[in-house]
This record gives structure tokens, C-alpha cells and sequence, in this order.
């Protein structure tokens, strides 16, 4: 926890008007994530609001929106099903002693320094997982906008709707990026939306309005513990959602750190984040409201609009609670079109056009990373499966790099005496390529193995040795392994290898 001036004052004008941009985008997707989780409105819109007050205190990266997301509601869904099955109001009990347990979860990984393992998600992995983002976003916008060919049922704008609907999002679009070449003073997403509601109210315009999408709450939000028996049943039922929101909004928090380090060439605190999202969680299910993590459009939004320090997150937090609380009839006239406008920016905003521009230029394996971890998402809808299909795609791409690099060299350096110099990493992607540079048909009377500039990593660079010194001296060959590091020496100690050699004739038995 901080309460550095420079993290909370810099240009409070520019921290308020963007926090309350954010927080019109966030209610939207707040209701919507509550019913992908299968609860009410309110527990989406009340976690928005706990999460982002509290991560502005305790969070570690300044700037950063914090709210119910769709990875994280996509795993809630069963846990509340299953509640719900056992008896009416049970699932949202469930979700939150979950949410509980989620932060402590969180926090634990916070203090076991969790964040370090980010340094082995690559950088087409991430540009990857931003751009898919951005087309999820899209993706989520089309049934407001009479799009939605795979799923109409889900649609929800009547072909007389359509053209104001269009009208008013392209309005929405057109003040968004024609206004600040006028002025900068007040955010044009903000001027957007008040313009298409006034629009919308004053010509009686009948399009889907916020209130479409479900009853604002109309009080605060009170605190309780979940209604739930503390036995080993319940956690049983509620450890495998909470582990698995736990690592996967983490896994969305670094990366939305990330981007965020980037866009204002700044450093942030991912452990110190870790258990700030676990503190915010807590209180969040302590409230009623859902677990979240960082949201990266509305993020990347708030430091596009000059949201730069904590008081930016606080004020998207109180903001979105006064719109709803005080401005609750006002909010439900807000035209549907005018948020997808800005949802639509904010897509626009999150993908990484330079990655999508250089694909020529970079090498294919990184354009295929990019690319699996850009399909995978869009197609599960599940921003942890896609992120960990590119990581897996890019070590396998990786291990063949690296398989390559071994190279094995022959000289007859005397009649009857051949010498095999090795260079280069033996483990079990590149064992193949060390077995193929020796000439295993053929056995002159000695033969010795230099292993100078190689070491051994696993279990089957051993075995590779081991293979290759076995067959030699079944051809009559004496064999004669140099310059084995201890490293590798120990290795064949550790997982017995040096046993079975020696009792084979030694294969370390003639190593110097």
C-alpha cells in the first residue's frame, strides 16, 4: 500500500473526467459479465465499484481499471449452476465465498513472487493476446448492432431499430476522433455519449437503452459474509473456480501491466499487484460483488483520455457508483449505440497495429505464435486458453531453435583414431540431431568424444550419450569421453546412468 503524492496527484482534471469515461464503458460490461456468471446486475456492478476503489489504494500499478471481466465470469458460470442446483440463491453464496478464497489465493501468489514466471510469455504471445482482445471486444458488440450471424437468437436490435442504432454509433464514432483536433479539455467519449443521449431523448428515438440490459441497483452495497457452511465440502466445491480466477486474472493483470508499462515508459510492482487484486477481491465478495482483475480496454482507455495516477482509478470506482446510485434514470436512457461507439474505440485502442503491420518483416514462427494465440481466444472466448496455447506453441518452436544448434564435428586425426568434437546443448529436442553427426557404422580401433563445449540438460541427452558410446564399443571401438562438465557428470551420477555404463564396459568409466 502507497499513499505517494506523485502516485495520486498529477492533472486531477485529467484523472477525474477519464475515470468517468471509464466507468459509462464499464457499466455495460458489468451487467453483461454478471449474466455470463448467472447472477444478478447488481454483483457485477457493485464488484466493478469495490475493485476499482480498492486497487486505486492497494494496487501496484497506477492507472489500471480493475473490474468483473469475461475470463473470469466464463469460470464462474458452473460453480453458480451447481449451487443454484442444490437449493435457490446458493450459487451466488458459492461465487462468493469463492471470490474470498480467490484473494487469499492471490495473495499467496503475490508473496511467492508468481509475477517472475511472466518473463516466459514472449512478445508475439502478447501482441497475440491484445489483439485478440480487441476482436473479442468487437465480437461483443455485434448482437447491439443487429449483427450476429452465428447466434440471432441473441440479437438484440428489431430491423426497424437499425438505422438509428447505426446512426447514432457512427456519430458516437465521428465525435470520439473528430473532436480533439478542436480541443482537449473534456474527454470526446464523454461529449459523445451525452450528445447521442440528448439526441436520442430529445427526438423520442426508440433504440435499446441501457436499461435494456437489466434493473440498476438502487442502494449501496452492504457488507456480509457468504451465506455457505465452513466445512471441507464446501471448499471442495468452491477450490477449482477460485484456483483456476485466481491464476487467470493474475495472468490478465501482468499482461494489462504490461501494456500499460509500455504505453507511459513506466515500471510497476507485479507481486505488489498480486495481492493488491487479492485484498480487492476480498472486499469485493465481502460486498456482495464479483471477483475480478484488470480490464485492458478500459485501461488502455484511461491513459489514452490522460488518466495517469490513482485517483484516475478511484474516480471511475465513484463514478460509476454515483451514476448508478444518483443518476440511475439518466444512465437508463444512455442509447446502447453510443457505448458500443466508445466499446469500439476502445477496440480500435487495444490492438497492436504495429505487430499486425511488421508480419512481413518478423520472422514466421513469431507470426504464428501471434496468430494461434489471436485464434485460440477468439474461438474459446478464453483469453488463459490462448495465452497458454501461444506460450506452449513458442517454447515448441523455441526447443527446435535450439536443437539446432547443436552441432557435432568429426577429424581422423590419426590412422585408426577419430576424434568427435561436440558443441552445443544436449537435451531431449536436440538428442536426434547429436546421434545423427556420428558415423555409428563405422568403428576405428579408438575413438574419443569431446565434450568441451557442450552440456547435458535431461534425462535424454544422457540417454543420447550413452546410446552413441554403447554402439561404438559394440563395434570393437575403444571409446573415450573428455571434458565432460561437472554439471553433466553429476547428472549421470543423479539418474544412474553412470551405473548401467559402467556395467556395460563404462561408458564413463573412460571419461576424463
Amino acid at each position: 500500500m502507497t499513499f505517494s503524492l506523485k502516485e495520486w496527484w498529477g492533472k486531477p482534471h485529467r484523472d477525474i473526467l477519464s475515470g468517468l469515461v471509464v466507468a459509462f464503458a464499464m457499466i455495460p460490461e458489468a451487467i453483461a459479465f454478471s449474466g455470463i456468471a448467472g447472477v444478478d446486475p447488481s454483483v457485477g456492478l457493485f464488484g466493478a465499484f469495490v475493485l476499482s476503489v480498492t486497487l486505486a489504494i492497494v494496487g501496484g500499478r497506477t492507472a489500471m481499471i480493475t473490474s468483473a471481466t469475461g475470463s473470469t465470469a466464463l469460470l464462474m458460470t458452473g460453480l453458480v449452476q451447481q449451487g443454484d442446483a442444490l437449493a435457490a440463491g446458493q450459487g451466488l453464496q458459492l461465487l462468493l465465498a469463492a471470490g474470498i478464497l480467490t484473494g487469499l489465493l492471490q495473495i499467496a501468489w503475490g508473496y511467492l513472487r508468481l509475477a517472475h514466471q511472466m518473463r516466459f510469455v514472449p512478445q508475439p504471445v502478447m501482441a497475440g493476446f491484445v489483439n485478440a482482445l480487441a476482436i473479442l471486444i468487437l465480437l461483443a458488440q455485434l448482437p447491439q448492432l443487429g449483427l450476429n450471424w452465428f447466434h440471432p437468437e441473441r440479437l438484440s436490435v428489431t430491423a426497424a431499430q437499425l438505422p438509428a442504432v447505426w446512426g447514432l454509433t457512427v456519430l458516437t464514432l465521428a465525435i470520439i476522433y473528430l473532436l480533439p483536433r478542436l480541443t482537449t479539455v473534456v474527454p470526446s467519449a464523454l461529449v459523445a455519449i451525452l450528445i447521442t443521449t440528448g439526441i436520442a431523448i430529445r427526438l423520442g428515438i426508440d433504440v435499446p437503452t441501457v436499461s435494456s440490459l437489466g434493473t440498476l441497483p438502487g442502494g449501496l452495497p452492504q457488507f456480509g459474509l457468504p451465506q455457505v457452511p465452513f466445512t471441507l465440502e464446501t471448499l471442495g466445491l468452491i477450490l477449482p473456480t477460485a484456483l483456476a480466477i485466481s491464476l487467470v486474472g493474475l495472468m490478465e493483470t501482468f499482461l494489462t501491466q504490461d501494456i500499460l508499462d509500455d504505453l507511459t515508459d513506466t515500471a510497476s510492482h507485479k507481486n505488489a499487484e498480486a495481492r493488491g487484486q487479492g485484498i480487492g477481491n476480498i472486499v469485493s465478495s465481502l460486498f456482495g460483488g464479483m471477483a475480478g482483475c484488470a480490464l485492458v480496454g478500459q485501461s488502455v482507455m484511461n491513459v489514452g483520455y490522460g488518466g495517469r495516477t490513482r485517483l484516475s482509478t478511484l474516480s471511475s470506482g465513484v463514478s460509476l457508483l454515483a451514476m448508478i446510485l444518483l443518476a440511475g434514470r439518466w444512465v437508463n436512457q444512455i442509447p446502447m449505440a453510443a457505448l458500443v461507439g466508445v466499446m469500439v474505440m476502445i477496440a480500435i485502442n487495444t490492438a497492436n497495429w504495429a505487430s499486425i503491420s511488421a508480419i512481413r518483416r518478423i520472422p514466421k514462427s513469431d507470426t504464428s505464435v501471434m496468430l494461434l494465440t489471436v485464434g485460440v481466444t477468439v474461438l474459446t472466448h478464453n483469453l488463459a486458453v490462448g495465452l497458454l496455447s501461444g506460450v506452449a506453441l513458442a517454447g515448441i518452436l523455441f526447443s527446435r531453435k535450439v536443437a539446432k544448434v547443436i552441432e557435432v564435428s568429426s577429424e581422423l586425426v590419426e590412422p585408426g583414431h577419430r576424434v568427435y568434437r561436440v558443441r552445443g546443448q544436449l537435451f531431449f529436442v536436440s538428442s536426434i540431431y547429436f546421434r545423427q553427426g556420428f558415423e555409428l557404422h563405422e568403428h576405428p580401433a579408438r575413438v574419443t568424444i569431446d565434450m568441451a563445449e557442450a552440456h547435458i540438460w535431461d534425462q535424454s541427452g544422457v540417454t543420447a550419450l550413452d546410446q552413441v558410446i554403447r554402439r561404438l564399443k559394440q563395434g570393437g571401438s575403444a571409446v573415450e569421453l573428455v571434458n565432460l562438465n561437472r554439471e553433466s557428470t553429476d547428472l549421470f551420477a543423479r539418474i544412474g546412468v553412470a551405473e548401467e555404463a559402467g556395467g556395460r564396459g563404462g561408458a564413463l568409466g573412460s571419461a576424463h
